[in-house]
């Protein structure tokens, strides 16, 4: 887990949870790290929960069965539950591949569960692949690899769908900053710019 620090005033903000999912290498993180840090110029207080520092810490010792895929999203799920009860923002990049799972951390978190869903083809992923992940998982190096050789169930309803392909990072930003402003979830503003 990883809070960030703030200077300034808090934002008076109900709590929500922006649920990232997607393949590995669709952008999640790479959209949150945008978004994280303008919700907190905008006086929101922000926690990030990314999947794989989760996997380490909270997670410790889990698999990539599917039980153990999730016992460590629906952990996930329940930290988030608090942090969002408190008036946070919480920021989750997490594959999440099961539908059933991100449902059931929906109903736990209630209306302040904001899915995204980063919508990158498997083509796309793979050739963004810098560590050569899907490569071992299609020469069977890698065992239960989501996308190959483990299924991802695409959201049926989220509430944003991204397409990494047909737009920038910083687009992706503005689209879900502007659905967060349209529910009244975040202080109006303009999207920063980035270095």
């Amino acid at each position: 887990m990883n809070t960030t620090e703030r200077t300034g005033s808090v934002a008076n903000t109900k709590g929500f949870c922006l649920w990232f999912t997607g393949l590995s290498g669709a952008g999640k993180s790479t959209i949150a790290e945008i978004v994280g840090p303008e919700l907190e110029r905008r006086g929101v207080l922000v926690d990030h929960l990314d999947g794989d520092v989760v996997r380490t810490n909270l997670s410790k010792g889990l698999g990539f069965s599917r039980e153990d895929r999730d016992t460590n999203i629906l952990r996930i799920g329940f930290v988030s539950k608090l942090l969002v009860r408190h008036d946070a923002g919480v920021i989750v990049a997490a594959i999440s591949p099961y539908r059933e799972t991100r449902d059931l951390v929906r109903k736990m978190i209630g209306d302040g569960f904001v899915e995204v869903f980063v919508a990158t083809s498997l083509e796309e992923c793979e050739r963004r692949d810098v560590k050569g992940l899907y490569a071992k998982a299609r020469s069977g190096e890698i065992k239960e690899f989501t996308g190959i050789s483990d299924p991802y169930e695409p959201p049926e309803n989220a509430e944003l769908e991204i397409e990494t392909d047909k737009q920038s990072p910083e687009e992706s930003a503005q689209q879900i900053l502007d659905y967060l402003e349209g529910r009244d979830l975040i202080p109006a503003g303009e999207l920063a710019a980035t270095s």
